[in-house]
């Protein structure tokens, strides 16, 4: 099914603007990683972990808007695709709870740090990172194309960011929070990592 067929199926033919508009942002030029594919692997893995979120369709709508907005060289990506999906979504039907937990669940992606019985934002940051416990082919192309993405950065200062990040990350007492995306990921998602940081010393 098409990116934004996938849209309209689940917020209704009378928002195909706004899909269309999203689908056209992950198309962006300077997106090497945050692409379209990257949605639609998200989305895949939101359905695949939808048995865990009280409201799977507000974390699919999430997951639309969680790299909505993507410039490399800022920090704020996720406060700004927040804001997007708030101002977005105000025009259509949607119940302003909705709305809201949608705009949450989008600033979760920054830190990646849902709390315990937050089902619905678990799914979501596990759908995020899942790339974390691919193979490691496809981990390699992954950090290729963050790489690309940063290609602005010089390697010096790039090499020791990407570190903090993984350190950052491998300290994390646990990377998946639900047992399904745990299970499958967790374990490799550490050995790519511990990978990637060798090589960035190397």
């Amino acid at each position: 099914m098409e990116l934004v067929d996938r849209w309209v199926a689940l917020a209704g033919p009378h928002t195909r603007h706004i899909g269309a508009e999203l689908d056209q942002r992950y198309g962006e030029p300077h997106r090497r990683y945050h692409t379209r594919a990257h949605l639609a692997a998200v989305l895949d893995l939101v359905d695949e972990l939808a048995g865990h979120a009280e409201d799977p369709d507000a974390v699919r709508l999430a997951a639309w808007f969680h790299d909505a907005v993507y410039d490399p060289e800022r920090a704020d990506n996720e406060e700004r695709s927040a804001r997007l999906a708030a101002r977005m979504l105000a025009d259509t039907d949607l119940p302003e709870p909705v709305v809201a937990q949608v705009v949450r669940l989008v600033e979760l992606t920054a830190a990646h740090a849902p709390e315990e019985g937050d089902r619905d934002g678990q799914v979501l940051c596990d759908a995020d990172l899942a790339v974390l416990g691919a193979e490691p082919e496809e981990y390699a192309a992954y950090a290729a194309a963050v790489r690309e993405e940063y290609a602005f950065v010089p390697d010096e200062f790039f090499r020791a960011g990407r570190a903090e990040v993984l350190n950052g990350l491998l300290a994390l007492p646990r990377l998946f929070h639900t047992p399904a995306a745990r299970e499958r990921f967790e374990e490799r998602a550490r050995n790519n990592m511990r990978t990637e940081l060798l090589l960035l010393n190397a």
